[in-house]
């Protein structure tokens, strides 16, 4: 990886080439995606089914599309028991942590006769994107399904691509079943987000779709948003590890490569305040790469988006990372939960040497479905709140309104608005004004 000692122009010339991994930049790929939405919602399953053959190389139809209880049943018996019971107790870890977050309705009401309120409604119907492709997630499977499970869904459906032979793999399926799906189709890339925001004959329509995937995946959701709700346009997966002189550098370099290793766009970026302690952390990485099996993607990765950013102080470290906004950050410092108060940005924060970035991605509870790409400065993981809706509740008594009826004209008034000044008035008419 590459040392560089922080300016501000060479923040600045890391951060633009960070950016360039934004699904926004991806304009070339927007008419091909384009042309597979408009597909999907024109022809329904003759479309996917089409590109279903052309990208996964299975032949599917309105019969085979759909998992069945049977494949499911199958799929138990391909996975290792004991894999299976990791399954539950993450389940449980996810499921509590995301209990904490539920929100209940409420209303206040006062002596002059008025009710306000918040109803707090579930969605009716998401859909739950799960890539396939290079490398399979049946982690993913549990932090979309949960939420919305205890959230309150009342139908939860999962789209995730199968192979050749139109078999979707056994851990995703079992992942599935366990978090509680109502129904699993064999759909992938931008073709599974088109079915899945307009319907097809075989899969519903659903109100919000959530879920990593690729370019072809992001451009996908972020064409039918309008249409459907979304969760966000995420971009290749990240890391950034902020640490001092006092952290274990092996430890830090295999939490870089543990992200490094997702895809050749992925980034890695250590920003220490000791050069000769980033530098420990580089030949760490060399060592680690000589028994890596996804060592090409992760050399790509590293020469591309990984650095190692040596900042003056702790001051400049941290406003470094603020700026990065990172989906992943360790915080591996004599101090951390000093040091996190000052953090404003990051989608999630691990503290200390042995809250390492797959803790988060497996097994603690916190979602693993988080902002990148710098979205970390306005958006937040993936939520119990990403499948409600909220509604505001209104009453007032005559009597409530008539104290203030005169107000509201006025401000109507002042709008040019006389139909909705009207509107009060004519509950007062003959009235003294």
């Amino acid at each position: 990886m590459r040392i560089v000692t922080l300016t501000e122009e060479t923040k600045k010339d890391i951060l633009e080439n960070l950016l360039k991994r934004s699904p926004n930049q991806y304009g070339t790929f927007e008419a091909a995606v384009g042309e597979i939405v408009a597909a999907v919602k024109e022809k329904g399953d003759q479309a996917l089914f089409a590109y279903t053959e052309k990208f996964d190389h299975a032949r599917l139809d309105k019969t085979t599309v759909q998992v069945t209880e049977e494949e499911i049943r199958e799929a138990y018996t391909l996975v290792d028991e004991k894999l299976t019971e990791v399954i539950r107790k993450a389940l449980v870890n996810i499921r509590d942590y995301h209990e904490r977050q539920k929100q209940n309705s409420w209303f206040h009401t006062t002596e002059k006769g008025t009710l306000l309120g918040q109803k707090v409604t579930p969605m009716a119907r998401v859909g739950v994107y799960v890539p396939g492709g290079k490398a399979v997630y049946p982690s993913s499977v549990l932090m979309n399904i949960l939420p919305a499970k205890v959230a309150g869904v009342s139908e939860i459906i999962m789209a995730t691509p199968c192979d050749a032979q139109g078999k979707v793999n056994p851990a995703v399926l079992v992942s599935a079943q366990e978090a509680g799906v109502d129904r699993i189709y064999k759909a992938g890339g931008a073709q599974a987000i088109a079915a899945l925001a307009f319907g097809t004959e075989s899969i519903p329509k659903v109100d919000k779709i959530v879920g990593p995937g690729n370019i072809y995946v992001a451009l996908a959701k972020k064409a039918v948003y309008g249409n459907v709700s979304i969760d966000s346009i995420a971009g290749p997966s990240e890391i950034t590890v902020l640490a001092d002189e006092t952290a274990n550098p092996r430890y830090v370099a295999a939490d870089l490569l543990s992200q490094a290793e997702h895809d050749e766009m992925a980034s890695a970026i250590l920003v220490t305040t000791s050069r000769s302690f980033g530098e420990a952390v580089s030949r760490e990485i060399q060592e680690y790469l000589k028994v890596l099996s996804r060592r090409e993607i992760i050399e790509k990765s590293l020469d591309h988006f990984g650095y190692i950013l040596v900042a003056a102080d702790r001051r400049e470290a941290v406003d470094t990372v603020n700026s990065i906004a990172p989906e992943h950050l360790e915080i591996v410092m004599s101090n951390p939960f000093e040091v996190m108060t000052q953090i404003r940005n990051a989608g999630a924060i691990f503290l200390g040497e042995y809250s390492c970035e797959p803790l988060g991605d497996y097994f603690a509870g916190p979602n693993h479905v988080l902002p990148t790409n710098g979205t970390a400065k306005f958006f937040s993981p993936l939520s119990v709140d990403d499948f409600v809706k909220k509604s505001s509740v209104i009453y007032y008594s005559r009597e409530a309104l008539e104290e203030i009826h005169r107000d509201i004209e006025q401000f109507a008034a002042c709008e040019q608005l006389t139909a909705h000044a009207n509107a009060i008035a004519a509950r007062f008419e003959g009235k003294e004004s």
